[in-house]
C-alpha cells in the first residue's frame, strides 16, 4: 500500500498572520492571497499536476489541537481509509475524526513528539 505520496501543504501559527503573510509577500515573493495563504502549483511533463499549500493561522487557533507544535505538515495520501485502519494496527496515536468535502478526505495522527499531521487523499483527478 502506497503512504504518503507528497506534501500537500505547510500551516503554521502567527501572532499577527496578516503582517507574517505581507512579510512574506515582500521579501520572498510569494503570493498570498486574501484567504491568508498561497499555493504552489507543481508538476511538469511526465508528472501529474498537483500543488502544496502554504498558509498561516491565528496564534490562538485550535487547528493543530491536540498536537503540541505551532505547525502542521498536511501530507498527500493515496488512501486515506486504507492508511488511517494501518496506522491504528500499527498502535499509532489516530484521531478519530476525519472529514470529506470537495477538497479531498482528511485524517490525522499524532506522531511520538506530539505534533498533529494531517492526511489528505484529494479529490480523483487530483
Amino acid at each position: 500500500m502506497k503512504r504518503v505520496t507528497g506534501i500537500g501543504g505547510i500551516f503554521f501559527k502567527s501572532k499577527d498572520p496578516a503582517r507574517l503573510c505581507a512579510w512574506y509577500r515582500e521579501h520572498l515573493g510569494i503570493d498570498v492571497t486574501d484567504w491568508g495563504g498561497a499555493i504552489f502549483q507543481w508538476g511538469g511533463e511526465g508528472s501529474k499536476a498537483g500543488m502544496t499549500i502554504w498558509s498561516t493561522f491565528s496564534q490562538d487557533t485550535d487547528k493543530m489541537l491536540p498536537g503540541s507544535a505551532p505547525f502542521m505538515i498536511n501530507y498527500r495520501v493515496a488512501d486515506l481509509d486504507a492508511l488511517l485502519a494501518a496506522l491504528r494496527s500499527e498502535g499509532c496515536q489516530v484521531l478519530e475524526q476525519t472529514e470529506s468535502s470537495e477538497f479531498g478526505k482528511f485524517g490525522w495522527v499524532i506522531d511520538p513528539d506530539g505534533n498533529k499531521l494531517e492526511l489528505w487523499e484529494p479529490p480523483a483527478g487530483q
